[in-house]
């Protein structure tokens, strides 16, 4: 009996252990899964969005020195990369063979007007003769024929002389602006064709930026050029370096149509030059601002995707979590902007959300947005 007794108070004693144990391992359970996790609220705010598209820089000018007439280059009169004057002297083609044309166009042109003064002379000799009736006035039809052959042919001579002072002309290839001359690739002594290269001249005094937009951003940019306070056509220039290029540019114009391709449309910017920085066919990178008054901003680590669609984690009064599906407008750095889906006074989880689960709760840590703006701002300074 005694025996007895003993063993039931072991028994009690163990599920008493047992039932302690459980309970503290299940605490433990529950005080793990409760985690420390910053929480923002998403705010209402205007946001200059800083654009870059891939940019085509090209010379106001640029244009190809090709011979007008064949011919031995006889001798160059500038260097590649040499800066020239409009009307300054480039190349020189042998031009006796055309001198020699052009002395033969000449003499005939003499020779031709020579003609037609003797043959006015006997018309003028003629028309006495018929008003007196000593001859017919079919010799004078014929004599005055003869003077308008004689006109004729000092107009094709005329002709001619121009053609050959022109040819000789084109023996001698000036700049046809200022500008910058790029690579000669004949050498003096070579014999040219007619439309052989010499060179081409570029006018970098200013310089063309062509840069695409999505058909979307067009439009937001047509939007924001109806403000008048809004300065939207000045842009920035950032070089292959990654350096900003000092002066401002300002969009001038765009293309006609969208590339059925892309979806995109070409802008136009122009660029002043003066310290002959940039050349024709460089490349960067177009900067434009655009200002969004009373925009929705969520930090992109707050963000992550199913199925192409886009989620956050909102916090409700209970500091459980759920997911949410927004619709973004526009991404911009690290943040997007909301279209709908989520609005301001939202709590929502801003980092560690990869162990999280419906439903699950959280012990909310607040960060304010402009803490988050700043501590973003040192990560891309650092990076």
């Amino acid at each position: 009996m005694r025996k007895s007794i003993q063993g039931l108070l072991i028994a009690v004693v163990s599920v008493a252990l047992a039932s302690t144990s459980c309970t503290e391992k299940a605490q433990i359970i529950t005080t793990e899964e409760i985690q420390n996790l910053p929480v923002t609220q998403i705010l209402m705010r205007d946001t200059t969005l800083h654009r870059e598209y891939v940019a085509d820089i090209q010379a106001i000018q640029n244009v190809e020195l090709r011979a007008r007439v064949p011919g031995f280059l006889e001798r160059i009169y500038v260097d590649e990369g040499q800066e020239v004057k409009k009307g300054q002297l480039l190349f020189k083609i042998n031009d006796e063979e055309y001198k020699a044309e052009l002395a033969k166009a000449k003499a005939n042109m003499q020779n031709t007007i020579a003609e037609a003064k003797a043959v006015e002379l006997e018309v003028d000799r003629l028309r006495v003769l018929v008003d007196k009736n000593v001859i017919s006035k079919t010799e004078l039809d014929v004599a005055q024929a003869r003077l308008e052959a004689v006109n004729a042919r000092i107009a094709e001579a005329r002709s001619a002389e121009t053609n050959a002072t022109m040819r000789v002309s084109y023996t001698s290839i000036r700049a046809p602006f200022d500008g910058i001359i790029d690579r000669i690739p004949l050498k003096t002594g070579s014999l040219i064709e007619h439309g052989t290269l010499l060179t081409t001249a570029s006018d970098i005094s200013n310089v063309f930026a062509y840069f695409y937009v999505s058909e979307s951003e067009y439009l937001q940019y047509m939007k924001m050029r109806g403000n008048a306070e809004a300065n939207s056509n000045e842009v920035h220039l950032i070089l292959a370096d990654g350096s900003p290029y000092p002066h401002m540019g300002k969009i001038e114009t765009m293309e006609g149509e969208f590339k059925a391709s892309t979806g995109s449309i070409a802008f136009r910017a122009r660029f002043p030059n003066p310290e002959k920085i940039l050349k024709h066919r460089a490349t960067g990178r177009i900067s434009l601002s655009s200002t969004i008054e009373n925009a929705v901003i969520v930090p992109q680590k707050s963000v992550f995707e199913i199925q192409d669609k886009n989620y956050v984690f909102l916090v409700d009064s209970l500091n459980q979590v759920k997911m949410k599906n927004f619709v973004p407008k526009t991404r911009f750095s690290h943040y997007y902007i909301v279209e709908s889906g989520l609005k301001p006074g939202d709590r929502i989880v801003f980092e560690g959300i990869q162990n999280l689960q419906e439903g699950m709760q959280i012990e909310p840590q607040h960060v304010g947005l402009d803490s988050i703006i700043a501590m973003t701002r040192q990560e891309a300074e650092v990076l």
